[in-house]
């Protein structure tokens, strides 16, 4: 009866389901790892921001890389803008994914170090992008600057090209090592991204929070291929049911009963 199972077509067809199966088991596995993986990153996310402010240099010093639990702390610092040595961030989005720059200024502390401070995101909306747009000035004199820590940009971690030859003071990464062989300074690892004081008519355009990753839609994807993966011997078994039913000889079919002749 199910002989035909033995066919060529028949033999594909089940060997095809037969590494489905496995295959489909697998990525189940895979999103429910990125699930756990996006779950722990929101919540050590959660933890920094939640974190009491500390003394930026605290948790950073020249030549330091901050790590994933030092990354969105909350840090204060005492010091003064450097406005000379003032430089922008290429090819940099605002919420509304508009192109424009960061605005990057050093900050020099009491004890004469430097503080990377990302100041936030303005349009590139001058006349050309060779010269130096226009930037609005922080706060002068001594202040008290508070900011979420963030590690040093890179071209392998943030997928950015460091191209050389930019236009002067335009640059491409935050990197705290090539700004203190540029400021010829000792400059603190690692930058931070402005929160207080807040800019004066919102510009430059403050940087918004980092979101949580979507970890419940890898959670729904790993069942979902879970499930693909219990259908498809399901549907195997209904396709060779409903292929032995079309087999079926017409002798094996019981005739249908005949009608009585029209008077």
């Amino acid at each position: 009866m199910y002989r035909f199972l033995l066919s060529r077509q028949w033999v594909i067809l089940t060997l095809v389901a037969l590494l489905l199966i496995p295959t489909m088991i697998r990525l189940g596995f895979w999103q429910m790892h990125r699930y756990e993986e996006r779950t722990a990153r929101n919540d050590l996310v959660a933890e920094a921001l939640g974190a009491e402010p500390v003394a930026v240099e605290s948790l950073t010093a020249p030549g330091k890389r901050i790590t994933t639990h030092e990354r969105y702390r909350t840090v204060t610092a005492k010091g003064r803008f450097d406005t000379e040595h003032e430089v922008v961030v290429r090819r940099r989005t605002n919420a509304q994914d508009k192109i424009g720059y960061h605005v990057l200024t050093p900050f020099v502390l009491d004890d004469g170090k430097v503080l990377l401070v990302n100041r936030g995101w303005i349009p590139a909306d001058g006349p050309s992008q060779t010269e130096f747009p226009e930037v609005p000035a922080p706060p002068r004199g001594e202040i008290t600057v508070t900011g979420r820590m963030m590690p040093d940009e890179t071209t392998a971690a943030s997928g950015i090209k460091d191209l050389q030859g930019l236009p002067d003071r335009q640059i491409m990464l935050i990197n705290s090592e090539q700004e203190a062989a540029r400021l010829h300074a000792p400059v603190l690892g690692g930058y931070v991204v402005l929160t207080e004081p807040e800019a004066k008519g919102d510009t430059p355009e403050p940087i918004g929070r980092p979101g949580n990753e979507d970890a419940a839609l890898n959670y729904a994807y790993a069942i979902q291929w879970w499930l693909f993966s219990a259908a498809v011997p399901v549907g195997w078994w209904i396709l060779v049911r409903r292929e032995k039913r079309d087999r079926e000889s017409p002798e094996d079919v019981e005739p249908a009963q005949a009608e009585p002749a029209a008077v």
